[in-house]
């Protein structure tokens, strides 16, 4: 179906979010060029700005469990680094820098005492170094999958073998956008819609991703480097920095909901609303992947799937 503008019309789908609140939030040192130790953070206000996310979330209707922090692992708050949840089956993460190798254990810990949440409980150890959902983009039935920076290609092997699905890689070449979701969003998992900022790829990952998503949005370098891409998306309401102004817009006219979620201080650490979120994907209740409630006219929730969104660009 599409709206009276001519878009799709957009749907939110509940989601299942594991987050991990900033308790020992710092810039203690830096490994990535976002990262200045000299500077000052404002506890206070990261813990308020994050608690907002948390709230933005639960508002819209979305489940958020919490990881307990650690003292000592003062980038425990980026949560989306520490596993990646497909179809109920768990590729923990394997970090590229010696200050957050900790992370992972505590991250599959906790899936293994908690994967019957939801209706998981397969815990894969990884072998290749992943940081997981900061280089891995879930989509309907494929994952798109970054390297160049912290993931490496090996990784991307890994996590297909675990999900049985295709995993596309693409090569980030921005070191400011050290991460795929700093260069890459997904709007929509159901149709396969995405936004990107192309200058963060190689040539040929520009080319695969111009072929796959003719109809993506492309974000300027400004919005980029503002951390508009590292959104979360349920379908219809898009969770976004602040600062990425023109994206909003962008979002709105493509008929999406973008709610502004202020995370300045946390984005002196290298990240923002996706990085605060892992998502746990359930295993499918119907046989198919993104089969799960979806919110429809009037503010219901459906488990029929026939009234799901359907069809992917790719």
């Amino acid at each position: 179906m599409l709206n009276r503008v001519g878009h799709p019309v957009r749907r939110a789908k509940l989601r299942h979010y594991l987050m991990c609140p900033p308790t020992y939030f710092d810039v203690a040192y830096s490994i990535n060029p976002w990262m200045d130790p000299s500077g000052h953070v404002d506890h206070a206000l990261a813990v308020r700005q994050w608690l907002g996310l948390v709230e933005a979330y639960r508002s819209t209707g979305h489940r958020v469990d919490l990881l307990a922090p650690l003292a000592g692992l003062p980038d425990m708050v980026f949560a989306a680094n520490g596993a990646t949840v497909v179809d109920g089956r768990t590729l923990p993460a394997r970090f590229a820098n010696p200050e957050r190798e900790a992370e992972a254990a505590v991250h599959t810990a906790w899936h293994q005492r908690n994967g019957i949440l939801f209706g998981g409980g397969d815990v894969q150890p990884a072998t290749a170094v992943n940081e997981a959902e900061g280089d891995f983009a879930v989509l309907s039935r494929k994952i798109l999958a970054g390297s160049g920076f912290r993931t490496t290609p090996q990784a991307h092997h890994e996590l297909a073998r675990l999900t049985g699905r295709e995993v596309i890689s693409l090569e980030l070449s921005d070191p400011r956008l050290f991460h795929l979701d700093l260069a890459l969003a997904v709007l929509d998992d159901e149709r396969d819609h995405i936004a990107y900022y192309p200058d963060a790829f190689s040539q040929q990952s520009r080319q695969i991703l111009g072929e796959l998503f003719p109809d993506a949005l492309i974000a300027s370098e400004l919005d980029a480097y503002a951390f508009g891409l590292n959104t979360v998306s349920d379908g219809l309401h898009v969770f976004i920095t602040a600062g990425a102004r023109q994206l909003r817009e962008g979002l709105a006219a493509a008929g999406y909901w973008p709610i502004s979620v202020d995370l300045s201080e946390l984005i002196k650490g290298g990240g923002s609303v996706k990085c605060c979120t892992q998502e746990l994907r359930p295993v499918p209740r119907f046989g198919a992947p993104g089969a799960t409630p979806t919110l429809v006219a009037g503010g219901l929730f459906s488990d029929d799937p026939s009234r799901h969104a359907t069809g992917a660009s790719s």
